[in-house]
């Protein structure tokens, strides 16, 4: 299963100011994703796509504020919206997540189950916030994992590169590329 975590229009445009931190290549690394979207649907392998996003009251932001992020992603923000480029279609999986890991207060497991999915294959941001923290609560579940290195961002790239470092800790051969993760959907539409 493609996991497609919080890519969204808020990435920072030409240096403008943002409420969250991104790593030099952040938008190149984005990017990548509509070609694994593209492909993982030509394959047949299912498609979740994840929005962060948070009540205009706030509410639900919890201790997220506490370190170096500040508001964002309020619910009706243009850039909350997931990326059309991505082309999300009106039928595919999509799950609003509160929180960093798309397991945590979501309905993802319940899907997994109803997929019958083994393994996650993951895309987006941030390398070393949700793409980390959904990395480790798909491994306590006991789901291979897959990072897809060229299609992944961090908040800086010294933690986007320990971040990757520490999802390999945790599955040997948990990072992959873009090229890499295509070619295997394409292995997998050939087996089906």
């Amino acid at each position: 299963m493609l996991v497609v975590v919080d890519i969204q229009g808020g990435a920072p445009k030409d240096d403008q100011p943002s409420a969250l931190p991104f790593m030099a290549g952040y938008q190149d690394a984005m990017d990548n994703a509509p070609g694994l979207v593209a492909t993982a649907r030509e394959c047949k392998v299912p498609i979740v796509f994840f929005q962060e996003a948070h009540r205009r009251d706030m509410v639900d932001f919890g201790r997220e504020l506490d370190g170096a992020e500040e508001v964002h992603l309020l619910e009706g923000d243009p850039g909350t919206a997931v990326d059309p480029a991505l082309g999300m279609r009106p039928d595919d999986y999509f799950i609003t997540k509160r929180r960093y890991s798309c397991f945590f207060g979501t309905e993802f497991e319940i899907l997994l189950k109803g997929l019958k999915a083994d393994t996650l294959i993951l895309v987006g941001g941030h390398t070393d916030v949700c793409i980390h923290y959904t990395f480790v609560d798909a491994h306590q579940h006991d789901y291979f994992c897959r990072v897809v290195v060229d299609s992944v961002a961090g908040s800086s790239t010294e933690a986007h590169d320990a971040a990757l470092r520490a999802m390999e800790y945790l599955q040997t051969g948990a990072r992959r590329t873009a090229a890499e993760v295509m070619a295997a959907f394409e292995e997998f539409a050939a087996q089906s």
